[in-house]
């Protein structure tokens, strides 16, 4: 099967997937105006269940299936509004907002599409940056620390100007070896909660998300693969708009589908190199699991109760510029 083939099947797959209600408990993370998030846990303590009364209640889930689907060339787009282009070169590029008419809100609206994107390292051949170009993406945001940068340079869709936030504040990053999956799936969560709690995390993430708010035109930020530190602002765009975390988690793994053919071939690069056993290994490196977003979420919980006060107290937004943000994701 074509890999485009398999992964438009993989999609599919993934939008028809329901999460499993019963054995789930939702605990809201409070937004500006009184909007909501949940996360989901399948024990609950005396302070989950205290947290419980601030859920938003019951997620609505109607539009997810297509908005995923048309990923792969699916779903009824809006007239004013062209599918997002795939580009070879980025295999993570998509907009922020989903596809088809955007992702819904659990207030009832719509988000809107066209306005952030996000993506992997930007190794665009010169087809696909005038395929960007088209975007009117006016300001390209690099996550990446200076030694990642350094080993890929950006290439740039046409009329964008490059902006760079090392969010981990470290001059490089390269992934330890670890001895089991188990292990290597522990520090991708630690990764996650260390974007709640570190410093440098916290003061990176803070100016990119107002400089997002202010930025004039369509923006595009990204990180190494798109999937982590990308996928944590993702995650919290989301949450802005108030889109269910059923939709931020599936929207979340969407970059296993993006991703899969890459996946799959630094696997068997690994299995040839090292044998199965290493390739066992380094996967949860390699893909996203739910478990990392939610060590993110909980992590927001067990340090700052509320995700305003995360926004506010953790990285420094105001509440202007949260609604800002917001009203620039919806429509």
């Amino acid at each position: 099967m074509p890999a485009t083939a398999k992964n438009c099947s993989l999609s599919r797959r993934l939008a028809s997937t329901k999460l499993p209600r019963a054995e789930r408990v939702d605990a809201g993370l409070s937004l500006g105006g009184g909007a909501q998030v949940t996360i989901s846990s399948d024990e609950t303590s005396p302070s989950r269940r205290a947290f419980l009364r601030h859920s938003a209640g019951m997620l609505l889930m109607s539009g997810l299936g297509g908005s995923l689907l048309s990923a792969c060339g699916g779903g009824n787009l809006s007239a004013d509004q062209p599918p997002t282009p795939r580009v070879a070169s980025v295999a993570n590029f998509r907009d922020v907002a989903g596809a088809a008419a955007g992702y819904p809100t659990v207030d009832g609206k719509q988000m809107r599409r066209g306005a952030f994107y996000r993506a992997n390292t930007l190794t665009l051949n010169a087809a696909d940056a005038a395929t960007l170009g088209k975007l009117a993406i006016a300001t390209v945001y690099d996550l990446r620390t200076p030694g990642e940068m350094a080993r890929t340079a950006d290439v740039l869709p046409v009329g964008a100007s490059l902006a760079t936030y090392n969010v981990l504040g470290a001059n490089d990053f390269v992934a330890p070896v670890f001895d089991t999956a188990d292990a290597a799936a522990a520090f991708m969560e630690a990764q996650a909660r260390a974007y709640v709690t570190g410093a440098a995390q916290r003061a990176g993430y803070g100016a990119l998300l107002t400089h997002l708010a202010a930025g004039a035109g369509a923006q595009l930020f990204h990180s190494s693969a798109g999937k982590d530190r990308a996928g944590w602002v993702a995650a919290l765009l989301l949450s802005i708009a108030n889109v269910p975390l059923d939709v931020i988690t599936q929207d979340y793994l969407l970059s296993n589908v993006y991703l899969a053919q890459s996946i799959e071939t630094q696997i068997e690069t690994l299995r040839a190199q090292d044998g199965d056993a290493v390739a066992t290994v380094d996967t949860p490196l390699l893909n996203v699991q739910e478990s990392y977003l939610q060590a993110g979420f909980e992590q927001v919980q067990a340090s700052y109760g509320t995700m305003t006060a995360y926004l506010t107290q953790g990285l420094g937004l105001t509440q202007a510029t949260i609604d800002l943000l917001r009203s620039r994701l919806v429509v």
